[in-house]
């Protein structure tokens, strides 16, 4: 019997309890990913994901919601309101979980859902914007965290039947 060592994607981390965040897996983290046993994942470059995680996705009959896409193919561009309201929608349905949030590296536009969810949840800035750049690394935006500072959480229609931590 062999041991197939477990490599979680770039940037891997949990938010909450079955709510993870990654930049885009590649084949060597699909036997991981398999753990998790996802329901969800929320896509969010502009660009589709690759097809060998199309497939995998497939497979693992695992619903990939794409919202990234925008008329501005920018890469730099920061994240739009809209893209936040309708991941956060995604994000707090439990039904959806265990669910991945994810973009290609895992930093920005991850990292932004991140820090916009952190403050629905009233974390204060300073942890919220330290937890953004421990994963953006030093490609940190100043962009992004302007948004997240003056994302406004009462937007954002939290359900009834909404997760536990929040």
């Amino acid at each position: 019997m062999t041991s197939q060592h477990l490599i979680p994607p770039l940037n891997f981390g949990m938010i909450e309890e079955d709510l993870y965040r990654s930049g885009q897996p590649n084949e060597l983290n699909f036997p991981f990913l398999e753990k998790l046993g996802l329901k969800t994942v929320v896509w969010l470059a502009p660009e589709e994901p690759n097809q060998r995680f199309m497939d995998f996705v497939d497979d693992q009959d695992i619903h990939l919601y794409h919202l990234g896409v925008v008329s501005s193919m920018n890469a730099w561009d920061p994240i739009t309101e809209e893209v936040v309201l309708e991941a956060s929608e995604l994000i707090l349905t439990p039904k959806n979980y265990p669910m991945i949030v994810m973009c290609n590296l895992g930093r920005h536009r991850t990292g932004t859902i991140v820090g916009c969810l952190r403050k629905l949840q009233r974390w204060n800035l300073t942890s919220i914007f330290e937890e953004y750049r421990r994963y953006a690394g030093p490609k940190v935006r100043v962009l992004n965290e302007q948004f997240i500072e003056l994302f406004d959480t009462d937007l954002v229609r939290v359900p009834i039947d909404h997760p536990k931590w929040l």
